[in-house]
């Protein structure tokens, strides 16, 4: 099983926000975190817009925060919701005849028994369970604490 770029971005945009001091940011801040395009970062958080799982703020000062708690945010349903489907094999697409033992395929079923535990597997895990290791994410995604906890945290001269 291999999920798609796209799936792969919505899932980073939703660890960064959920990182972010005051759980905001912008698609730049995002795709410096992550060192990818902005440009490609659009249209996920777009898409992650309509789904519900993030909100945008326009204007000056804007960006992206989450909608909704990580505790709701459930890893299964978004890789569902931003996966365009799960044919991981020719014959699981509508329409395809070109497999000569389709009537008396067991492979067929035993990779839908494949994808079914894959995908039992992700519905486990929320966003919150992502971002357990939050200090060490923000490090390598290079975010900066918020500026009251840089202020108490600054040595005195």
């Amino acid at each position: 099983m291999r999920l798609t770029t796209f799936t792969d971005y919505a899932l980073r945009v939703l660890i960064y926000l959920g990182t972010a001091p005051d759980g905001f940011a912008t698609i730049e801040q995002i795709a410096g975190g992550y060192r990818i395009s902005a440009n490609h970062l659009m249209k996920v958080v777009h898409q992650l817009g309509q789904l519900g799982y993030v909100a945008t703020v326009r204007g000056k000062g804007g960006g992206l925060r989450l909608a909704r708690a990580p505790e709701s945010i459930n890893v299964g349903e978004v890789v569902r919701r931003t996966e365009d489907g799960f044919a991981i094999v020719e014959c699981f697409e509508k329409g395809a005849r070109n497999c000569a033992i389709a009537p008396s395929c067991v492979l067929k079923h035993a990779l839908h028994e494949a994808l079914d535990a894959f995908l039992e597997a992700l519905d486990r895990y929320t966003l919150a369970d992502l971002l357990k290791p939050r200090k060490p994410l923000a490090q390598v995604l290079r975010i900066a604490p918020p500026a009251r906890a840089r202020a108490t945290a600054a040595p005195a001269r």
